[in-house]
């Protein structure tokens, strides 16, 4: 691993460590989302608040966290197995944030920012599948497990040098959903989309 490579990395993940959620929450003097709803610092939660344009704002952040480390590591040339591990840093940094107590999000949006470089055809899948599953369960969250499931038999047909650092990186998104699950599980998590309905 070269000096290039290890530094992209560290940035990766101090570039995630930056919590969005608990920024643009203090900018537009929204409860703190660690605080608020599910105590999950992401756009999800921020959207809870009532605010939208708060919650579109972190959501664009989080993913140009992903996205823009892994740009530049192709930029500068960086390998496919090293700009994976630029990117699960990114992801990393956002579940845990240095600057934050280690209290971080689930992930989901920055993974897809790391995601986007390897092509719009990727992109897309997986929008088009978080799109459909929410509309069909109404549950963010599922609707981001499902995705995180789809995620890397998505690249295995489109970048299949990429399959084995996409699974890790569902495999972690999974992980941080643990709770999620448990609510999914006893019917205990409320649908995003009640919010919606009842206007």
């Amino acid at each position: 691993m070269t000096a290039l490579t290890l530094f992209m990395i560290i940035l990766a993940y101090l570039g995630g460590s930056v919590s969005s959620a608990v920024l643009i929450s203090r900018l537009y003097r929204l409860p703190d989302p660690r605080a608020h709803g599910s105590g999950n610092p992401g756009a999800t939660n921020v959207l809870r608040t009532g605010h939208r344009s708060a919650a579109v704002w972190v959501l664009l952040i989080d993913i140009l966290k992903g996205t823009l480390p892994v740009y530049l590591g192709w930029f500068l040339g960086i390998t496919p197995l090293y700009l994976a591990l630029i990117g699960m840093a990114a992801c990393l940094g956002h579940m845990f944030p240095l600057f934050f107590h280690f209290r971080g999000g689930k992930g989901v949006a920055t993974a897809l920012g790391t995601l986007l470089p390897l092509g719009m055809d990727m992109a897309g899948l997986l929008l088009l599948t978080w799109l459909v599953s929410l509309g069909l369960f109404g549950y963010s969250s599922l609707a981001s497990l499902i995705t995180a499931l789809a995620a890397p038999l998505y690249v295995y047909f489109i970048k299949p040098e990429y399959t084995l650092a996409v699974a890790l990186l569902s495999c972690l998104i999974i992980l941080r959903h643990h709770r999620n699950i448990s609510r999914l599980y006893h019917h205990e998590e409320t649908p995003i989309l009640n919010r919606f309905k009842r206007r």
